[in-house]
């Protein structure tokens, strides 16, 4: 990763992606595009912010969160007087995590006259957005993107950390808090996102006291029986099995795990995030999990339960750590709006270069990092938590 020097004791995300699922229990339907609009507002007076992600399909969990999150921060933003006088007008297509269907979703938001883009969720997606963003030099802010070639370009920003700095981070606070002396990794080699991450843990866990005994992978066309993986890194005699993958083959390995009597400590990243809620599975299986993500639901800090409680009551659930990024990701495109002088009538491109200068000149403290920055490549410099699964919840290390 490109900025990471402060990065942490953790993380994660989501971000990041994908398994099957259930929705996060969010009371607003999962239309395939919902548009949030201040009653006030006219054409003239609205700046109109697009968001992109799943809301249908095995990754719904995370792009629910994500349209949730942005919903609640632009109702906000929208009655505490808008942004510079603007109300906001936001509108979210679904991709059902589908790099094709992203595409379409960003040309339909176009033609209802997007202006940025806040999105999209997944690594896939997002890495096939950005070129379409890049040649239209639109503003975007992926609030979980987490592959490096998901900002490649220099309109492009995240709030989440990147694949490869989630390894090297994973590995560190592995080795520096001792939780482990023989490691096995299972991972997805036809993912970006898991093989990324994979890729700089090994690197990094030369520097550290553990052994990694034994890595296995696995690929999409084979993400159901882990009992051949998971029966080498018993008789490798490791003690924790780290998981760079996403929350479903996450939780058929822990239910296999328990099956065969094998029960080491298991660590994740973001991707991990929406465990708890797999139709069917035994979250008692994910007592003592840890992964590493920049949001604890529980933390006690005045900034995070606001935020808890509105996102409980107008949708039933507890936010994860996509809802977080998300409402961090809107309230810093209104600072960095706030920032640049933004106006309604300014072309996408001349918003994109006020936005990309922006950027780089704020700080932001929100529910996933204090005091925020962005570097020219889009990466954000912030410090994380970790969390682990306790009695059916993430609580902070």
């Amino acid at each position: 990763m490109k900025k990471f020097t402060r990065f942490f004791a953790t993380v994660a995300a989501v971000s990041m992606v994908a398994a099957s699922l259930t929705g996060c229990g969010s009371k607003s339907d999962n239309t395939a595009s919902t548009d949030t609009t201040a009653d006030s507002a006219t054409a003239g007076d609205t700046l109109k912010i697009g968001g992109i992600g799943p809301i249908t399909g095995g990754a719904a969990v995370y792009g629910l969160a994500v349209k949730n999150a942005a919903e609640l921060a632009v109702k906000e933003i929208n009655e505490a007087g808008g942004i510079n006088g603007m109300q906001v007008e936001f509108k979210f297509e679904d991709d059902e995590h589908d790099a094709e269907k992203s595409v379409n979703a960003y040309n339909s938001l176009k033609d209802w006259g997007m202006q940025m883009l806040m999105g999209t969720v997944t690594s896939t997606p997002c890495t096939a957005v950005v070129e379409k963003t890049h040649e239209d030099n639109m503003f975007q802010l992926t609030p979980s993107g987490s592959a490096v070639e998901s900002i490649k370009y220099d309109n492009a920003f995240r709030v989440c950390f990147s694949d490869p700095g989630q390894g090297t981070a994973s590995a560190k606070y592995i080795g520096e808090n001792k939780l482990a002396s023989k490691v096995a990794v299972i991972y997805n080699s036809s993912d970006v996102y898991s093989s990324g991450i994979y890729q700089k843990f090994a690197e990094e866990a030369k520097n550290q006291d553990f052994e990694v005994v034994s890595a296995e992978a696995f690929t999409e066309d084979s993400k159901t029986d882990f009992s051949v993986q998971l029966q080498k890194a018993k008789d490798a005699g490791a003690d924790m099995v780290f998981l760079p993958i996403y929350y479903t083959e996450a939780s058929l390995i822990l239910t296999q795990a328990n099956s065969m009597g094998y029960a080491p400590t298991f660590f994740g990243c973001d991707g991990l995030d929406g465990l708890l809620a797999v139709k069917n599975f035994d979250t008692k299986l994910a007592d003592g999990v840890m992964l590493l993500t920049p949001f604890a639901a529980d933390a006690d800090d005045e900034k995070t339960q606001a935020f808890v409680s509105a996102y409980k009551e107008a949708y039933g659930d507890t936010p994860n750590q996509f809802a977080a990024d998300t409402y961090d990701a809107i309230y810093i495109m209104k600072a960095a709006a706030e920032k640049a002088g933004v106006t309604a009538d300014m072309s996408v491109s001349d918003i994109c270069d006020a936005m990309k200068t922006a950027m780089t000149e704020i700080s932001y403290d929100g529910l996933t990092g204090e005091g925020m920055t962005w570097t020219a490549d889009g990466e954000p410099d912030k410090a994380p938590k970790a969390v682990v699964i306790k009695d059916g919840a993430y609580v902070a290390m």
